[in-house]
């Protein structure tokens, strides 16, 4: 590993011309609530608020080395890699053809094509990426460019490493404990390939979201493995498969060492962290912090690093993480209520609701008897106990009603 470490030095030392290290920042709120000292290695805050830059950068600078006449670069992304790659483009004076999916958001089509400017095409091709990425293969092999891998590529992970070297020039010291996110594998074998061989003691935990836990499929499977369902929340780590050559590296991990986040949970602390701390991150960069009250029992009196992976968070989805963190922390429920067709019986029921309670959404569906309709209510409140004082009430009141907050099935229909 030795030889991986110093060109791991070396591509970060090539990095510096662009832009300068991400911070490696102590975090007091995090290390009093756990009793430990917790840095947060900073990747929201490169020039694309993402680790994806580094990749880009490492692979297209040593893909030119090797061959000069290479001018012309093509991804497949819908978010972090296609500004990297775009960033990358501009910098080097290449052409770069981005293929996103058509559904992306306006607004990563556009920072896409900041980043780029001139030198880039951006493509809006497929409803679902698995089509985008065959197209842009396909354009890829016709036009004679050279595709440009997200996370299974050696170069790539090579770049990703850089993370790892400047960690360690920073902290001056190895670390007890360094927690990663892991989506495709790139990052998480990069910095695992660099802390092998500088700081052998330095302990890990893999983090992959409970929807898209493809390092864990693969370590019960000895080899990589395409997950049948994936929940794209956490849109810059949910992966089906992990690659192939960051696995060849993570092969050896402990399954023990991989955790799982669930999508609920890490809205919680994407707004704990906007909030509290005024950090703004996406769901793939939260992960690492996520996990923390897990690691509790292990870290106290240790020092701790999370790499927060990337920042590029959409403020028109807030509305949904707050939902979905309020659900998780059971201050949130919807219910189907089933309300007698008489008057007062609205009243009636209002009149069961606690200081602290609040209706969030309150729809007639349909009248499910004579004497009887059915009303999707949703409820808000300040303790999550609150609901079990709520549930006797309406219970004591003769009400009957049908909790649906975790009904899949339901939930995709009437929320």
């Amino acid at each position: 590993m030795t030889r991986f470490a110093d060109d791991a030095r070396s591509a970060t030392e090539s990095l510096r011309g662009l832009f300068p290290a991400t911070p490696l920042q102590r975090n007091d709120f995090l290390s009093d609530r756990h009793g430990a000292d917790i840095w947060l290695k900073r990747e929201d805050l490169t020039p694309v608020r993402s680790y994806k830059l580094r990749g880009a950068i490492t692979a297209m600078r040593r893909m030119r080395a090797a061959d000069p006449r290479l001018d012309h670069f093509v991804c497949a992304s819908a978010g972090n890699h296609a500004q990297g790659v775009a960033y990358a483009c501009r910098e080097f004076g290449v052409r770069g053809t981005i293929f996103m999916p058509v559904t992306t958001p306006q607004q990563k089509i556009d920072k896409t094509r900041a980043f780029g400017g001139a030198q880039v095409d951006i493509r809006l091709t497929g409803d679902w990426f698995d089509q985008t990425l065959a197209a842009a293969q396909a354009f890829c092999a016709e036009a004679g460019a050279r595709f440009l891998a997200p996370f299974d590529d050696a170069d790539v992970i090579l770049g990703q490493a850089s993370v790892a070297v400047e960690m360690l020039d920073q902290l001056g010291r190895a670390p007890d404990l360094v927690v990663l996110p892991v989506g495709g594998g790139g990052l998480a074998a990069g910095i695992a390939g660099v802390l092998a061989d500088r700081a052998p003691g330095t302990q890990l935990r893999f983090v992959e979201p409970a929807g898209g836990a493809s390092l864990t499929a693969a370590l019960a499977a000895g080899a990589p493995v395409t997950l049948p369902r994936v929940n794209s929340f956490v849109d810059g780590a949910a992966v089906a498969r992990i690659g192939a050559l960051p696995f060849a590296r993570l092969a050896g991990v402990d399954p023990a060492q991989v955790l799982l986040a669930p999508e609920d949970r890490i809205c919680g602390t994407m707004i704990e962290m906007l909030n509290v701390e005024g950090i703004v991150l996406e769901p793939a960069g939260a992960l690492s912090i996520d996990v923390l009250p897990q690691l509790a029992p292990d870290i106290a009196g240790k020092t701790v690093v999370c790499v927060t992976s990337g920042g590029n968070f959409d403020f028109e989805r807030l509305p949904e993480v707050r939902e979905r963190a309020q659900r998780f922390a059971g201050r949130k429920k919807y219910f189907i209520l089933r309300l007698p067709q008489r008057p007062g019986a609205l009243r009636d029921f209002l009149g069961l609701l606690g200081p602290t309670d609040d209706i969030a959404r309150f729809e007639y569906l349909k009248k499910s008897a004579r004497n009887f309709g059915s009303v999707l209510i949703g409820i808000e409140t300040a303790e999550a106990e609150n609901f079990a004082r709520l549930e006797a009430a309406l219970l004591e009141a003769g009400f009957v009603w049908r909790d649906i907050t975790e009904d899949e099935t339901l939930a995709e229909f009437l929320i």
